[in-house]
């Protein structure tokens, strides 16, 4: 059955964004569609432009200087009680801490400089998806940064800057682009552990007997091109696991000024020719890995790998082959152009679909909620949330990202109910629960919804029945 106007606008803006805002039903009614369009074509789209927020290298500084002077301060106050025990063991006496009954010195307070960049960037992150017209450039930005994904477990300081640096700056323009951007960066090198990763036959190989590691060559592969099983072989990961030999990064402790940053070391690097897929690279350094990487980007593979995780992520878990086809050979058309790939989504007939067929996840499902209440979230609440629900703000469980699968996420439905009545617990005298059912759902709530919500018992249950609806869940 077809949807109304105002229907299929509450449709785009859960499908397609994190859900309305209060007026955005009204504001993109007459043409649902367009709005959405028109998002690719907002000046900045994508971008957070924050200055206060640092660059991945120079956050990675931050955090070495940070706990290099934590460490001294420790030291030093290490030798000082150190010093007094054997002063006062010298005079025969007790040591004058003991003696007085001090406690002993508590802990600085000072929280690690890693959670203070990641706070900043979440909450960033966090805005930017709450106070978006639409939300589809940014849902694009969640895709991809989950598609490249690294871990805040690996590189603490980092996940920020890289999604603002990596994914951000390329989330509407080449897929070659963002691929070399991301490869090439030392939070995916240390992630991967391309940073240690030597040629057998290289200079540092020989003289340190020190080994390849093929971790972002299979990963690179597998899961950011050409897909499980396809095209390649394991003797075109050694091979391109050799190519990216001396892709690594400068560091902290000897470079004060560029730790952290991208550096291609020679003598790392494997020497001579590689064949990756039946095409022979010759040695030209640096410029090898990124020819094979330029050509991983234009593949058929990869072109059927991206549009198929695309259709999973926004319209099904099994979707239409004609859609994933279509989206497949845009991307090959326009050479990877992913701004095209995403208008060519959108305007598919089947990405209309009236049924909502997936479940939103946690991130998703918690920003939704505060653009449907008007409130404002709390950051570290909100984190805590993420990570009770399976889904912690960059630390995904694998290389392979979070699953878009609505099995991955059906078990901690029950959980969410629990965090949706502590929610509506706490700020149920603040909300307008008729106003917020308009405002997130509207002409998509169904009857069964409206009834349940109007025999609630007090405001907060109602507002617990309305963020725990299907409707509300699912996108």
């Amino acid at each position: 059955m077809a949807l109304d106007s105002k229907a299929q606008a509450a449709l785009a803006l859960h499908r397609f964004g994190f859900g309305p805002r209060p007026g955005s039903l009204a504001a993109i009614a007459s043409d649902p569609r367009g709005a959405v369009l028109a998002d690719l074509d907002r000046p900045g789209a994508g971008r957070i432009d924050n200055p206060a927020l640092m660059s991945g290298a120079e956050a990675s500084r931050a955090v070495f200087e940070f706990n290099s002077e934590r460490s001294a301060k420790d030291r030093l106050e290490r030798q000082r009680r150190e010093a007094e025990k054997q002063r006062a063991a010298e005079a025969g006496m007790e040591a004058p801490m003991a003696a007085s009954g001090e406690a002993e010195p508590k802990p600085d307070p000072t929280p690690p400089m890693a959670q203070r960049i990641l706070l900043a960037e979440a909450q960033a992150r966090l805005d930017a998806a709450v106070n978006a017209e639409i939300g589809f450039v940014e849902r694009l930005v969640w895709f991809w940064s989950n598609h490249f994904c690294i871990s805040a477990e690996k590189v603490p300081a980092r996940p920020g800057g890289y999604e603002r640096e990596r994914i951000r700056a390329h989330v509407l323009g080449k897929f070659a682009d963002m691929l070399l951007a991301v490869e090439s960066d030392p939070a995916m090198l240390i992630y991967l552990d391309n940073a240690q990763s030597i040629g057998p036959l290289s200079v540092a190989g020989i003289n340190r007997t020190r080994g390849l590691n093929e971790n972002l060559a299979r990963e690179i592969l597998e899961l950011h091109t050409l897909g499980v099983r396809t095209v390649y072989s394991q003797d075109d990961v050694t091979s391109f696991a050799k190519v990216l030999t001396g892709w690594t990064l400068l560091q902290q402790v000897s470079d004060p000024v560029h730790g952290g940053e991208f550096i291609f070391i020679k003598r790392l690097h494997e020497p001579g020719p590689q064949t990756v897929i039946g095409k022979i690279y010759e040695d030209t350094g640096v410029e090898q890995g990124r020819a094979v990487l330029r050509d991983l980007a234009a593949h058929p593979a990869t072109a059927a790998h991206v549009a198929d995780k695309l259709a999973r992520h926004f319209i099904a878990d099994q979707p239409p082959r004609q859609l994933v086809d279509r989206l497949a050979q845009r991307f090959l058309d326009t050479d990877g152009d992913l701004k095209e790939v995403a208008e060519a989504l959108v305007t598919a007939p089947e990405a209309w679909s009236p049924e909502q067929a997936k479940l939103k996840r946690p991130g998703e499902w918690g920003v939704g909620i505060l653009r449907a209440t008007g409130l404002a979230g709390d950051i570290r609440r909100m984190l805590r949330g993420q990570t009770a629900l399976g889904q912690p703000l960059w630390r995904p469980p694998s290389p392979k990202g979070f699953s878009d699968d609505n099995a991955a996420w059906t078990g901690s439905v029950a959980q969410r109910l629990d965090i949706a009545n502590a929610f509506a617990q706490r700020v149920a005298d603040r909300v307008d629960v008729d106003a917020a059912l308009e405002t997130a759902l509207g002409p998509l709530a169904s009857a069964e919804t409206r009834q349940a919500i109007a025999r609630a018992e007090s405001r907060a249950q109602a507002l617990t029945l309305l963020i725990m609806a299907p409707e509300f869940q699912r996108r």
